[in-house]
């Protein structure tokens, strides 16, 4: 049998967090403070993320690297306080292939 991949491997532990928090978990920590707590870790990883990518050179593409890391674990764990799995993301971004960015973007409801 063989391992999934990395992404399907922290969304299965993200839930198990979820159901079943653990006092010294990260996660768990993250999802009890909700959107709020997760929200402002989500805002600061992408501003490393963007000074990140300003960095020259195998240490500065390295750092980026691990900067989208911490962005995306952070998004998965939005995710699922939302109920929002990789499949749903996988759907949403299938569902936009072969309309413009520009289109996609115009044709979205204004709340």
């Amino acid at each position: 049998m063989s391992t999934p991949p990395p992404l399907d491997r922290l969304e299965r532990t993200i839930a198990s967090r979820a159901e079943n928090p653990i006092e010294k978990s990260y996660t768990s920590q993250l999802l009890a403070g909700g959107v709020e707590k997760i929200g402002a870790k989500i805002i600061e990883e992408a501003a490393e993320v963007v000074e990140a990518a300003s960095e020259a050179g195998d240490a500065g593409r390295e750092h980026f690297i691990r900067e989208v890391g911490d962005l995306v674990y952070h998004l998965m764990v939005m995710m699922r306080l939302r109920d929002c799995s990789l499949a749903d993301l996988e759907a949403e971004l299938a569902r936009r292939f072969g309309v413009s960015g520009l289109e996609e973007k115009a044709g979205r409801r204004k709340a």
